[in-house]
């Protein structure tokens, strides 16, 4: 087809690919077909098709977490887009730009009369389910607006990195479209920007012990940089909360590492919660990352700036754009504050590990252990990303230190590890290491399945303890948290991957030294570990978790 006369479809996609997409994740159905087959032809976007919609969300929104693009989950009408709103509820909110394009019945076919296979009460029905987990949506339907609601919608997606619906009848796929022009956004105004930098510079400048701590929006728009300076310049202690764990993995930043409240490091606990002034850039106020907190973090001793909402000193402000702040509190503050004015800036703990690894040796594996050993990784894993799911894996992988991390930590859905993995090296081509257990992997580890016809290699750890080890420590060792024994290695070898088996650190070490090494397919390693048996990480985080959350109640009361 010549440039001058495109059909929506291809002006869907190609509108896609300039927004910053790399990759189509979908799952085929008869209402989609048609957009597919115009994909396959055009060949603006490679495919990557997987087994179940909750699984390609999770690809989608990996692969905008990890790429900086924006992530495409392509699915049909009612049984498939409905199957996904998990998913996409996850990337809403944990704020990732996911589109979602659902392939729906033309319009001549919703006047027939007749009830339509996946349909719900009407044709409005999914639209407006999806208006609850997306900021933007469109329906195709007139070729001669298209364009427009297509520029519209992607607009949005990037500007409030958030979920977007396109719903795109089947009859217009291929129907003449004008090319889609990206929508001219309003600039933000640097003036305003400026004004609140001099007044946050007013309260940073007089503070003691001030300390800034960057949450996930700092990653989503890109500004890893713009906080590195700022941190630098100033000697002002920096963190990330767990959502953020190893966005300045890439970035030359002073950073402490992580902030995990009681359950993590006790000087970056103190940094954060000593703050007499606490910047938090782009953070969710979320239980899980301030729920575990030491010290109350209280709204009048903090700066909380996301992208829409900002306040000082407990009183809302006009919201402004990050990036502009950014620059321009880097430009105010003054470099090198003398040592008898604040405290000197911790040394770096991102990245540090103990002088030598632990001895592992032929002991029943532990949770521990298995950190242990993640902890010492060889040089083949130093630049690979991690994508963890829920439980006990969560808290293991968030020891690796020096690594790019994706987690589905505020909302928590359980299955996002493995097609995340697969999300990261379809958009980007970086191998990703998986940590997941088995509870997770008999949720989505069926995907790795697709390997083999999407050319994916990841390497994939499962921990094995026959059970929901996190959910055992809210609720005790109940009949219903058991999983069953299965053997998982045995399960890659049927899947067209090799597996392993480890039962003690010394086997879990080899498996995973000879995991790294092998290239061509999915590689699973199965640490076996008892059915009561969870890391220390985690038995702190729930302890702590637990006791804030009664104390938080009895003040309410």
């Amino acid at each position: 087809m010549s440039k001058n006369k495109i059909n929506t479809g291809e002006t869907l996609l190609r509108a896609l690919k300039d927004a910053g997409a790399t990759a189509l994740f979908g799952l085929p159905g008869d209402y989609i077909l048609p957009f597919f087959d115009v994909a396959t032809a055009c060949d603006i976007l490679p495919i990557y098709m997987l087994s179940h919609e909750p699984s390609v969300g999770y690809a989608a929104d990996a692969a905008a977490r990890y790429g900086g693009g924006i992530g495409v989950a392509v699915v049909t009408y009612g049984a498939g887009a409905l199957n996904m709103v998990n998913a996409v509820a996850c990337a809403w909110a944990e704020k990732s730009p996911l589109v979602v394009i659902s392939g729906a019945p033309g319009k001549r076919e919703f006047e027939d009369g007749l009830l339509l296979h996946h349909q719900l009460l009407d044709s409005k029905s999914q639209l407006n389910m999806f208006k609850e987990v997306t900021c933007a949506q469109a329906v195709l339907d007139d070729p001669k607006t298209a364009a427009a609601e297509i520029a519209r919608v992607l607009a949005e997606c990037k500007r409030r990195s958030r979920p977007v619906y396109i719903e795109l009848p089947r009859d217009v796929v291929t129907l003449p479209c004008k090319p889609a022009k990206p929508l001219k956004v309003k600039p933000p105004s640097a003036r305003a920007a400026r004004s609140m930098a001099r007044l946050i510079a007013r309260k940073l400048k007089h503070a003691r012990h001030p300390a800034i701590l960057a949450g996930v929006e700092v990653r989503r728009f890109g500004l890893e940089q713009k906080v590195a300076a700022l941190a630098a310049k100033t000697g002002i202690p920096l963190a990330t909360t767990l959502m953020g764990k190893g966005m300045f993995t890439h970035v030359d930043s002073p950073s402490l590492g992580t902030y995990i409240g009681e359950a993590g490091d006790d000087d970056i606990r103190k940094a954060i919660e000593g703050a007499d002034v606490l910047v938090i850039l782009g953070a969710i106020l979320s239980d899980t990352n301030f729920a575990i907190a030491g010290k109350v973090i209280t709204t009048p001793s903090a700066i909380y700036i996301n992208e829409d909402e900002l306040t000082v000193g407990g009183w809302k402000r006009t919201p402004v754009d990050m990036g502009l702040l950014l620059d321009a509190l880097t430009e105010i503050m003054p470099a090198h504050v003398e040592e008898e004015q604040r405290p000197p800036l911790f040394a770096c703990m991102r990245g540090k590990k103990p002088v030598s690894p632990p001895d592992f040796t032929d002991a029943p594996l532990t949770a521990d252990h298995v950190m242990d050993v993640l902890r010492f990784l060889p040089k083949e894993a130093s630049d690979m990303p991690v994508t963890a799911d829920m439980g006990d894996c969560l808290f293991i992988s968030a020891g690796i230190p020096d690594v790019p991390f994706l987690a589905s930590v505020y909302y928590a859905t359980m299955g996002f590890g493995v097609p995340a993995a697969l999300g990261v090296q379809a958009a980007t081509h970086a191998r990703a290491l998986v940590v997941t257990g088995d509870g997770g992997f008999q949720m989505t580890g069926w995907e790795l399945l697709n390997c083999k016809l999407n050319g994916l290699d990841p390497v994939v750890l499962v921990l094995n303890n026959s059970g929901w080890g996190m959910l055992k420590r809210f609720s005790g060792d109940k009949d219903y948290i058991a999983r069953g024994v299965f053997s998982y290695a045995a399960l890659a070898e049927t899947l067209g991957g090799t597996g392993y088996v480890a039962s003690t650190g010394r086997e879990l070490k080899l498996a995973l030294e000879t995991a790294l090494q092998r290239r061509g397919k999915f590689q699973l390693v199965e640490a076996v570990l008892s059915q009561n048996e969870v890391s220390t990480a985690l038995k702190n985080y729930v302890a702590i978790f637990r006791k804030n959350k009664l104390a938080a109640a009895k003040r309410r009361t």
